[in-house]
């Protein structure tokens, strides 16, 4: 049997994939938003595609607001979207 692969979900387009190919974001326990590049810092996390058309549609639906709990700054929009 094949080594497990953590599967999350697109807050965007609610497709899933595996852990690798998503993109996560946190909010810490201090109420601070970033990207966490690690996939294991601490705090309430969601995922997302890197594609343009999920980052899209996260920011006008506010997808991603929902799921931290907290209105994501634009600074973390603007590292997503590098």
């Amino acid at each position: 049997m094949g080594k497990h692969r953590p599967v999350r979900t697109c807050v965007a387009c609610r497709k899933e994939a595996g852990k690798a190919e998503l993109v996560r974001i946190v909010r810490r326990p201090d109420g601070s938003v970033g990207l966490d590049l690690s996939g294991r810092e601490a705090g309430r996390g969601a995922y997302l595609h890197a594609s343009g058309e999920c980052l899209d549609k996260a920011r006008k639906r506010r997808s991603l607001d929902r799921a931290l709990g907290v209105t994501v700054p634009v600074e973390v929009w603007e590292r997503l979207a590098v």
